[in-house]
């Protein structure tokens, strides 16, 4: 009897599931008829009926794939993930005329359930929407990553710049995690007053937890953001393996942002504290009045934003530099004319107006192998709009192709080639013009000033003082976005002193910059 019963009720489980499924599809085709009835999209790519496109996105390597579409599909094309549109912008031309001239309409962010609600738990602002939390926590950040704040962050982008030199010249062969140590620092710096150690366990974890998180901003990554009902059916939820890794993700991001926040509290009871970007914010909490998982998620994406963009860009104007070596003579004439040709001292920020062509090789790192954007950042149309014969709905997805456009021939000359020289025009000072490596519209990037600055800096230390050459048994390969992981070699080049000089001007002036404290 019991068990007729428990199948009886299992039953009547499945039958509802079967009901609420049938009522969904149900709706999407409704949804569907509606929008092909009222609107006009860009063509959109052939797919299955209600699902659409969502299970023809690769895993891995979205850039590319989108690099493919927009060369078949032309300027835009729309790719559709269950009941949500994504149009997708193929040149700057389109992304400037949609993302920044109509900016008040064309910047919200997408509901995006897995990578905001679930993965999130709707606390990065880089995902919130329009409202009163995104502009609470939009004006915490732009307090420190603001262009007037670049005094704050140049003594320690000189000194974290000079620990860097010296370990590619002491341990070159692990020279990606020194890019990353010296990334981290600097932001560590200001946001924490520490610096970042070698081999850092919590920001390990902290960088781990930021891996798994970027795939989910990419179209199609999750099933749940086609389909947001599978969010709310809690009752499926032991049928959703997708959700549960979600979940898990989410609690771990959340335990390493509030372990930093436990740091900094042990260090303020010691009174062994510098002051910093958030002892600030704690002390002036009583009027904020944010939670202390707010609280961790503002340091927490601080630190993600501030990191990201440089150490990925480093990585580009390396592989640029080993494969395409031609640009680093004319950089030198301008270096040794400002340095002296026989390491007379280091590049310093001042030198920079005397140094257009480490400018222009600032804004090409950005530009040629967009890796953590390389699909661009989803915007989220408020309201119906049109465009050049085309009807777009409120809610439609818009982002760029941000791979795609990098590498288009008929948006740069010899756009495969890394060369700084395409910068050398009247925009050269206007670091986020010319390109689309720091986003567009009212969601630029609020920290590429800072990263700007962390690559300025750097490349005018590494150009002057290293040769970068690839390995012949390995050359570098690029035909695809490079690996996002911190701690894995993204490919092999050799990294060595220009001259005996040289390696002694680093011994000089950079040895002690490396003595990293235990504070």
């Amino acid at each position: 009897m019991v068990l007729i019963t428990l199948l009886f009720d299992v039953r009547i489980v499945f039958a509802a599931i079967a009901s609420v499924i049938a009522a969904y599809a149900s709706w999407l085709v409704v949804q569907d008829v509606r929008v092909k009835k009222k609107y006009r999209l860009p063509p959109q790519v052939p797919g299955p009926p209600l699902i659409g496109n969502i299970f023809q996105m690769p895993k891995t390597d979205h850039g590319p794939y989108l690099q493919k579409l927009g060369r078949q599909y032309g300027e835009m094309f729309t790719l559709k993930f269950g009941s949500t549109y994504w149009v997708v912008l193929n040149s700057r031309r389109v992304a400037h005329e949609l993302l920044e001239k109509r900016a008040a309409i064309y910047s919200s962010r997408q509901n995006l359930p897995m990578a905001h609600r679930i993965v999130s738990g709707e606390k990065r602002i880089l995902l919130m929407p329009y409202g009163d939390a995104w502009r609470r926590q939009r004006k915490m950040m732009h307090k420190v990553l603001n262009s007037s704040q670049q005094g704050i962050y140049k003594p320690f982008q000189d000194l974290e710049s000079k620990a860097l030199m010296y370990q590619l010249l002491v341990q070159p062969e692990t020279w990606y995690l020194w890019l990353g140590r010296f990334s981290n620092s600097v932001i560590m710096s200001v946001i924490f007053g520490r610096r970042t150690h070698p081999g850092d366990v919590n920001l390990s974890a902290v960088y781990s937890a930021q891996e798994e998180f970027v795939p989910y901003m990419m179209p199609g990554a999750s099933i749940i953001d086609a389909f947001p009902i599978l969010e709310k059916a809690s009752f499926l939820k032991s049928f959703q393996p997708w959700r549960r890794k979600g979940d898990d993700l989410y609690r771990r991001t959340k335990k390493a942002f509030l372990k930093l926040i436990e740091e900094l509290e042990s260090r303020i009871n010691a009174g062994t504290q510098r002051p910093c970007f958030m002892t600030e914010l704690i002390a002036s909490n009583d009027e904020e009045k944010f939670t202390r998982e707010e609280i961790a998620f503002i340091a927490g994406t601080l630190i993600e934003a501030g990191t990201d963009t440089t150490r990925t860009s480093m990585l580009s104007l390396i592989a640029g530099t080993a494969m395409y070596p031609e640009w680093v003579e004319r950089a030198r004439k301008e270096l040794d004319a400002v340095c002296g040709p026989n390491a007379e001292r280091l590049p310093t920020f001042e030198d920079m107006n005397k140094l257009p062509m480490i400018k222009a090789a600032v804004k090409e790192s950005v530009r040629w192998r967009p890796t953590n954007a390389q699909t661009g950042i989803p915007h989220a149309l408020t309201e119906d709009d049109e465009f050049e014969g085309y009807r777009f709905p409120a809610g439609t997805v818009v982002t760029w192709n941000n791979w795609g456009i990098s590498l288009d021939s008929n948006e740069y000359d010899e756009a495969e080639r890394f060369s700084p020289d395409r910068f050398l025009d009247e925009d050269l000072d206007k670091v986020a013009k010319g390109h689309l490596g720091f986003g567009a519209g009212r969601r630029l990037c609020v920290g590429y000033n800072v990263a700007a600055s962390n690559l300025l800096i750097v490349i005018a230390r590494l150009v002057y003082c290293f040769d970068i050459e690839q390995d012949p048994s390995e050359p570098v390969k690029v035909d695809k976005p490079l690996p996002f992981s911190a701690e894995v070699e993204p490919y092999k080049v050799f990294i060595k002193p220009r001259s005996d000089a040289h390696r002694r001007l680093i011994m000089e002036e950079c040895q002690t910059a490396a003595k990293i404290d235990e504070q």
